[in-house]
């Protein structure tokens, strides 16, 4: 039995939901043994890899005139997120930086209409800022839970909100017609010889490294974050927004907290009754977001 489109874009996003959810607590494990640079730098390296096994038979279909948006797409997309994320979570839990995330709707709206000339409705509009309140309620509830924390390091995860806002602006203005796996594979051949060169920058290669028994546990967790976090769900995303809309492919920032806030649980992080009401509140944002008449 076929799935129409309409129900198959909430299955990507109920999908996607859970494995980026996932991602922060495997970010904040990651960072046990490793530093934020190596962390993002192999985060890289292995996605690609996985990326250019099932991607490689789609190198010559790539046209010419859009690489140049492909390598763009690769690095603020990918490439800068990766470091920046890592560093954000040496000093913030990862529910708060999947918390912080969420602005990622309300960037897209903002870059669409205001670079890329793309519309949007008054009630997706309605829908992002609903959800941005709910966000406003969450990020309120965790300083108070987590005061110790440093939120000056959240500003590096509003700099990639504003990045993956970016990003899903030119999927859609300029890469629509080009496979998601295309997209993925580009991005990554633009991207994985740079991060090979910050990763010789670190002490990673070195005897003392691979003996420590925190590194090789933390390898594990980034290797299953960049089979699902990065490569399976890079494509998965690019066909996403390429399905439906770039309000509604970026609303799975919105979900993507409750996935978060809840490993966050599990792994002692603090979680309040408000910040369960306000989860609600993105989950109607995200409904809003959808609707276009």
């Amino acid at each position: 039995m076929s799935i129409d489109s309409g129900n198959k874009k909430w299955i990507y996003l109920i999908v996607l939901s859970i494995i980026w959810g996932s991602s922060f607590i495997l970010i904040k494990k990651g960072l046990i043994g490793l530093t934020p640079l190596q962390l993002g730098a192999l985060r890289i390296l292995f996605s690609g890899f996985f990326i250019f096994i099932f991607g490689f038979y789609t190198l010559k279909e790539i046209p010419k005139a859009t690489w140049k948006w492909l390598i763009i797409s690769g690095f603020i997309g990918t490439f800068f997120p990766a470091f920046l994320f890592a560093f954000a979570e040496t000093e913030i839990d990862s529910a708060i930086a999947s918390i912080l995330n969420s602005l990622v709707p309300l960037n897209t709206i903002l870059l669409g209409f205001a670079v890329f000339n793309i519309a949007s409705t008054k009630r997706q509009i309605l829908g992002v800022i609903i959800g941005f309140f709910g966000t406003a309620i969450l990020i309120g509830s965790g300083a108070q839970l987590n005061p110790h924390q440093n939120y000056l390091y959240a500003g590096l995860v509003l700099i990639s909100g504003v990045m993956y806002g970016a990003n899903v602006n030119i999927i859609k203005r300029h890469l629509q017609d080009v496979k998601a796996i295309t997209i993925a594979f580009g991005n990554f051949t633009a991207i994985v010889i740079p991060a090979f060169i910050v990763l010789l920058f670190t002490d990673f290669f070195t005897k003392e490294t691979f003996e420590n028994p925190e590194v090789k546990m933390s390898l594990v967790y980034i290797i299953i974050l960049s089979a699902f976090g990065t490569a399976l769900a890079k494509v998965m995303f690019n066909k996403l927004v390429q399905m439906s809309t770039p309000v509604f492919a970026s609303s799975v920032t919105y979900v993507m907290p409750i996935v978060a806030v809840g490993w966050g649980v599990l792994d002692g992080e603090g979680f309040s009754l408000l910040q369960a009401l306000a989860t609600i509140l993105i989950l109607i944002g995200v409904y809003f977001a959808n609707k276009r008449n």
